[in-house]
């Protein structure tokens, strides 16, 4: 065994939070699966969101979360626009650059093939795609809770979902 420093991989994050010491409300949270989709922008900007909720009525809605001080949030609200791709298990490492947990040389947006909608730009193997239109936005607990009424959709074959569960990519069995 090497005693040097920095010698030994941590096999858990050195960093995290004991159990005990943890919020009970996040970890209620990371015990709701959740699906990862990819909020972009004219800009473009773009985040991946994890609380996304699509609520069906006259007109049809959409709902979610996303951090106030998103370069995304700024390209929204500057826009009013934007576009919601549902990502599937191919996508984990376009999850995490937009996630801010994969570098992106060059760019969110470099890398990859993408379709530009008056939206925002959506992945070209998404498994489609939601163009929304902002109607408010509100902060609510450490987020902003946008309000958003949908205005187009464009489905693909339908795919797997990628599913955000206690901090980690998950896909539904086949």
């Amino acid at each position: 065994m090497n005693h040097e420093p920095g010698a030994e991989i941590h096999h858990t994050d050195p960093f995290a939070v004991p159990t005990g010491q943890r919020s009970p409300v996040r970890r209620l949270r990371g015990r709701l699966a959740a699906p990862v989709t990819l909020w972009t922008a004219p800009g473009p900007a773009g985040l991946t969101v994890s609380s996304t909720l699509v609520a069906e009525g006259e007109p049809d809605r959409l709902l979610g979360l996303i951090d106030p001080e998103s370069d995304l949030w700024a390209a929204v609200e500057e826009a009013g626009r934007f576009a919601v791709a549902p990502l599937g298990p191919p996508h984990r490492q376009l999850a995490d650059r937009f996630a801010g947990l994969f570098p992106a040389p060059g760019g969110l947006f470099a890398t990859g093939a993408w379709i530009e909608t008056p939206y925002g730009p959506v992945p070209t193997d998404a498994a489609g795609w939601a163009g929304c239109r902002l109607d408010t936005a509100r902060e609510y607990g450490w987020g902003l809770l946008v309000e958003a009424t949908i205005e187009a959709v464009d489905l693909a074959e339908e795919a797997t979902p990628l599913l955000h569960y206690r901090g980690r990519y998950h896909e539904l069995p086949a």
